[in-house]
């Protein structure tokens, strides 16, 4: 079993920047592709980014630029540096874990998933 716990969501105004956190537990993580997703109500899950365990990142286009997904495998931790946000982005954002070597945007993919946190851009 692996534990996801996302950290870091808040309400941020356009333009300005927020980092996620996502500490997993149990399992060891070795060969397996973090990502993040991020949902609003009512809609399906979206793939965000992805990074997989040698550090190759895939993006979904209109956070390129914007967006930095990074893993501290000693620290056992997932990060989502986001930058330059835009009400668009607001949306609960989720961290999921799936064995493999990746990268993987489908969260069919995924086989763990963390609880969820909230971001909140105003215009």
């Amino acid at each position: 079993q692996v534990q996801l716990a996302e950290s870091g969501g808040g309400v941020v105004q356009a333009g300005g920047s927020l980092r996620l956190s996502c500490a997993h537990s149990g399992r060891a993580l070795n060969n397996v592709t973090l990502g993040w997703f991020r949902q609003v109500p009512g809609r399906e899950r979206d793939f965000v980014a992805t990074i997989n365990w040698i550090g190759y990142t895939y993006y979904l286009d209109s956070v390129k630029g914007r967006f930095t997904i990074s893993r501290d495998n000693a620290k056992n931790t997932l990060y989502l540096q986001m930058n330059n946000l835009k009400p668009e982005d607001t949306a609960i954002y989720y961290c999921a874990a799936a064995y493999g070597s990746g990268p993987y945007a489908s969260p069919d993919r995924y086989d763990y998933w963390g609880q969820g946190t909230r971001v909140t851009v105003s215009s």
